[in-house]
């Protein structure tokens, strides 16, 4: 982020990523929305976009080409941003992405750190879009399911980001490669003094996500970001092996993970339903003991 004069700041992001879906507009919806998160979980909005596409050019025909960026103009203009260029390279693999452009407040944008003990912790979007992308890319998952995990990761976190000053929040990231865990254990780690506590039974699970974990359709990001959490993370022994997957799955469009005061929580939960959204409270900021290494815990 980077302060321009004492109303206005730009934030900056980057990503994109190999295709998770086989149809390439839909394919270009999500890695547009998933750019633009990072700027959502600021308090901000996007303004301008530049289009990032790697791509076989003896492979992919060009209508291909033109649904993936259609795909991904549409979120742009959904979120209120302007396509204003981009750049394009020949590679053995397909990937698309954007670098974004946006705009906040210095007085009003939500840091990932500042949880503060007693706040309570909502989050946006049910888990396992991983596993249901695992599960598509082997043939395991339903229609339903892969219709469930497109459609939450098309939607933008536009509305739960506008919202987030209004409501007080103390801190907000956006829930991507990491997994719910590890973005959860980075807030942990950037405030003070804090553990973050989820309740395993109040996390909402993509349709398919639970039997498809149980069938094995993890992603090794699940593994990896186990082993980098190691002691800092505490599942508790009641929690089923599919929630215990869920929270490790690294997410694409995520949704956002919010901590606020117990007094506000149950109003931005409210307000978001009243946009359609389906929120959660899903656990709490807690005192870290001195000698304990857990940040965050799951039971």
């Amino acid at each position: 982020m980077y302060r321009v004069r004492s109303d206005l700041a730009v934030v900056n992001t980057v990503d994109f990523f190999p295709p998770l879906v086989d149809d390439p507009y839909e394919f270009g919806q999500i890695a547009a929305s998933n750019s633009m998160s990072d700027v959502f979980a600021m308090g901000g909005r996007p303004v301008t976009v530049l289009n990032i596409l790697a791509y076989p050019a003896d492979d992919l025909d060009a209508d291909a080409v033109a649904e993936i960026l259609a795909g991904g103009a549409e979120r742009a203009a959904a979120a209120g941003a302007v396509v204003v260029g981009g750049h394009t390279v020949s590679d053995t693999e397909l990937k698309y992405g954007m670098a974004v452009t946006g705009v906040v407040h210095p007085e009003r944008f939500v840091r990932n750190g500042g949880a503060r003990r007693g706040d309570l912790l909502v989050l946006t979007k049910a888990l396992g879009t991983g596993i249901v992308a695992s599960g598509i890319k082997k043939r395991a998952a339903e229609a339903a399911e892969e219709r469930a995990a497109v459609a939450s990761m098309v939607a933008l976190n536009d509305v739960a980001g506008s919202l987030l000053h209004r409501h007080r929040a103390r801190a907000c990231t956006d829930v991507t490669g990491y997994g719910l865990v590890g973005h959860a254990a980075e807030m942990a780690s950037a405030s003070t003094g804090v553990r973050l506590e989820f309740d395993a039974e109040a996390l909402a699970l993509l349709p398919g996500t639970a039997h498809l974990a149980e069938a094995g359709h993890v992603t090794g990001g699940s593994r990896r970001t186990r082993a980098w959490l190691g002691r800092r993370l505490s599942i508790g022994p009641d929690v089923t092996a599919s929630v215990t997957e869920a929270v490790l799955d690294p997410q694409t469009s995520g949704g956002l993970l919010v901590s606020l005061p117990s007094a506000e929580a149950a109003t931005y939960v409210a307000a978001l339903h009243d946009r359609g959204l389906r929120p959660a409270v899903v656990g709490r900021v807690v005192a870290k003991p001195a000698r304990s290494p857990v940040l965050v815990a799951v039971s």
